[in-house]
């Protein structure tokens, strides 16, 4: 005979219940990447400052501009996942550092992610000129064509 479960079981099974359900809830924060703060970006006095200096100062950048002696940029973002559900991003920082001509600082930027825009990014793909030949019909297909260069006179 099975033995009934008195209020007190039911009651710690329905706190359980409701503790995994509060934990499978929150969400799990990552951050990525390092910007320095406003506080520290104060340092860098434009005009003086050099791309060496600023990176000694706050570390190798993210990312580089493709032209050499270009910007250099500090990266960073959040990213949250709730759940079963995909990460998604909720916060992201670019700070931008751009040198002019003589390489000393001559700007820097933050930007967030309420700045950043869908690029749209196209490929030219070259078709194969293949109409769905195997590969046995594609090599005996060119047995028995003539060579123009067998009929022009040298």
């Amino acid at each position: 005979m099975q033995r009934p479960m008195n209020w007190l079981t039911g009651l710690r099974l329905t706190l359980l219940a409701v503790v995994v359900a509060v934990a499978a809830c929150t969400p799990i924060v990552q951050n990525h990447g390092y910007t320095p703060s406003d506080e520290e970006l104060a340092a860098i006095a434009v005009g003086r400052d050099t791309r060496d200096s600023v990176i000694a100062t706050y570390g190798p950048p993210s990312a580089e501009g493709v032209v050499s002696g270009g910007a250099i940029y500090y990266v960073s973002s959040v990213w949250e996942t709730v759940g079963p559900f995909k990460p998604k991003e909720v916060s992201r920082e670019v700070v931008a550092v751009t040198f002019d001509r003589g390489g000393r600082v001559a700007n820097v930027t933050r930007y967030g992610l309420d700045h950043g825009q869908v690029v749209v990014l196209s490929r030219r793909v070259t078709t194969d000129n293949v109409d769905d030949r195997t590969f046995i019909r594609q090599l005996l297909g060119n047995f028995g064509r003539p060579n123009v260069g067998d009929f022009v006179a040298n």
